[in-house]
């Protein structure tokens, strides 16, 4: 961790320390630095300080639990991140129906699908539609629902027979919690009606994953490790301690 880092850590734990929260922006300021780089120092380097919708909190406060926020997950770990697409690209081919499920860690992906002649996205977030939806090569299915603002997805109770009625070759799923023994878990219920249709439906099934959400465990469980044909990730180590079998390693 360099120097600055460390001083506004420390600067911002003091703050802190009385209880209570400081909001991002507030934050920047006292450091005399951007928000984004106040969002890096909390995402490489590791701190008792928690970002928790657009507010900084000590992690053990009480009352603390984790809150999704897509904007600070498409910060954290983004060049493990883009690794792991790169090497999910390589896999594509030509013609392929892909079903790429809501979150950040599959959106480095989709500026690399600009380099095939024809794909299908099959998506419920809204975030990948609106990633995809100016690609010439690219047809876009784009299942509607009830809006989630902050996982920029859509949700229904017909979402699972709609996936299951189309022909996917490729179901690229990502995770917010994979565990040996408890299975692969996301944030949000209203995911796992599609991501276990897509992984029902689908030709391959393929887990994205980094190494961040090994010994995790998140309130939605939608599949077990065996449902996957393969399971991308960055760190085999982390996958062997926790005891996850992984197929390739970035």
């Amino acid at each position: 961790m360099s120097d600055r880092s460390t001083r506004r850590l420390a600067s911002l734990q003091e703050a802190l320390t009385s209880g209570g929260t400081l909001h991002l922006r507030e934050a920047a300021e006292l450091c005399g630095v951007s928000e984004m780089t106040i969002r890096r120092d909390l995402t490489t380097h590791s701190s008792p300080i928690s970002l928790l919708g657009g507010r900084l909190v000590m992690a053990s406060y009480p009352g603390v639990t984790p809150v999704y926020d897509l904007t600070e997950q498409e910060a954290n770990h983004y060049q493990v991140k883009h690794r792991l697409c790169q090497h999910v690209a390589r896999v594509i081919e030509e013609g392929d129906t892909l079903f790429i499920d809501c979150g950040s860690t599959l959106i480095p992906l989709l500026s690399q699908l600009s380099h095939f002649r024809e794909l299908t996205v099959v998506t419920y977030a809204l975030n990948v539609a609106n990633a995809v939806a100016g690609l010439a090569n690219v047809r876009l299915v784009l299942l509607g629902g009830l809006f989630y603002a902050s996982s920029q997805s859509f949700g229904s109770d017909d979402m699972g027979a709609a996936i299951e009625r189309l022909g996917i070759n490729k179901a690229l799923i990502s995770a917010a919690g994979v565990d040996c023994e408890r299975g692969v878990s996301c944030f949000h219920f209203h995911e796992v009606a599609p991501k276990q249709a897509a992984i029902a439906t689908a030709m391959q099934r393929i887990l994205v994953v980094d190494a961040s959400k090994f010994g995790v465990v998140r309130p939605a469980y939608f599949a077990s490790l065996s449902d996957f044909d393969s399971v991308v990730t960055d760190d085999e180590q982390a996958a062997s301690r926790e005891g996850i079998a992984v197929s390739t390693v970035i």
